[in-house]
């Protein structure tokens, strides 16, 4: 199957527990990366942002949730050179960046993820490690603004 045209939009999805003292993330596979990200990706054509997230949700984790805009929403974009060059190959050639839609979704306190084949290894960390732990400064910025730690 022919993946379709990145758009340039994508959404990122931080899950918690607990009360929202444990954060979900999660660890690329060595093919998509091999870095520990959160939950994310790219909105399809004809899809809004809260159809991706659920869709992105669930593909990857398991989880059905219900994903809405509201205050809970972070905003960022960077640069698609920041993309290695076979993904950037894979968007619209129109595009120059990418903007990132991001949502904060509870989870249940016992729930574990279903992995999808695009990561290799789950996490639960407090606010500030999981901060420590993911690759883009930008995500980091996200979870400090949606997640606030103790030490924030």
């Amino acid at each position: 199957m022919l993946e379709p045209v990145r758009t340039g939009a994508e959404v990122a999805i931080f899950i918690t527990r607990k009360g929202a003292s444990e954060v979900l993330v999660v660890h690329r596979s060595p093919d998509q990366g091999g870095y520990w990200h959160v939950v994310a990706g790219g909105v399809e054509p004809g899809e809004s942002v809260t159809e991706a997230a659920a869709r992105e949700l669930h593909e990857e984790t398991g989880l059905v949730a219900e994903v809405t805009v509201g205050v809970e929403v972070i905003e960022y974009a960077y640069p698609l050179t920041e993309e290695p060059a076979d993904r950037r190959a894979r968007y619209d050639p129109a595009v120059v960046q990418v903007e990132v839609t991001c949502f904060r979704v509870a989870a249940p306190d016992d729930w574990e993820p279903t992995l999808d084949w695009e990561h290799d290894d789950h996490r639960w960390c407090s606010p500030g490690e999981a901060v420590e732990l993911l690759r883009w400064r930008a995500t980091a910025g996200a979870l400090r603004r949606l997640v606030p730690s103790d030490s924030d």
